[in-house]
């Protein structure tokens, strides 16, 4: 068995918040190889985080965020089994990163695939079905390509699928797995709003020639 320093694995610990004897077993496991001990310390703390998924969270917190000097506004509320991890700095973290993350994302609007209604993919569908590209292309192949791009718009309106603004090597699905295996409870983003500052109102475009004429006449 290979000699693990405790420099080695307070480097990996670290890098995973992992324990010090999970990460020392990693460590041990990978014979020394760092890289590979991050990527076996993952795949355990997410096939934990599949496990905890089922167990039921209503605890949690409601978080805002305000960006843009006020013309963006985001709530979610992010919940997780107990009040205890709720008042945990990390969770707490976690629900601001969901926010900033919402108010980055203007094409989000469902917290995961299968909330999306059947009705919006058959809206995409007709969409593409009547572009002009896919006119002289044979059923099958247009059928494949119509399929692509109505996957692709739908995980583009689906907050989960999105990579994390803080760090795109992990989609936001992973980051919340990450928060379960390292807080070990379920953690769940329920639902969220989004608000633009004047959206569905009439705006005013005056026509800054017609103003000063009028001024000027008046």
């Amino acid at each position: 068995m290979v000699d693990i320093s405790a420099k080695a694995v307070k480097e990996l610990r670290d890098q995973t918040s992992a324990g010090m004897m999970d990460c020392k077993k990693a460590l041990q496991e990978a014979n020394g190889d760092l890289e590979k001990a991050i990527e076996s310390l993952k795949q355990k703390g997410l096939a934990s985080a599949n496990k905890k998924s089922s167990r039921i969270a209503s605890e949690g917190l409601i978080e805002s965020y305000i960006h843009m000097g006020g013309k963006i506004g985001v709530i979610v509320e992010l919940n997780c089994e107990t009040d205890f991890v709720a008042r945990n700095p990390d969770f707490q973290e976690l629900a601001r990163n969901v926010a900033m993350q919402i108010a980055a994302c203007p094409s989000v609007q469902f917290v995961r695939l299968e909330e999306i209604p059947s009705s919006v993919a058959e809206e995409a569908k007709e969409v593409e079905l009547a572009k002009d590209d896919l006119a002289k292309k044979p059923k099958e192949i247009k059928e494949k390509i119509v399929e692509g791009r109505i996957q692709k718009r739908l995980k583009e309106m689906v907050l989960l699928d999105q990579a994390f603004i803080r760090d795109t090597n992990i989609t936001m699905d992973e980051l919340v797995k990450q928060n379960i295996a390292k807080l070990g409870e379920n953690i769940r983003i329920r639902r969220f709003e989004r608000f633009n500052l004047g959206e569905g109102l009439e705006k005013r475009e005056d026509n800054f020639a017609d103003e000063v004429a009028q001024m000027v006449n008046g």
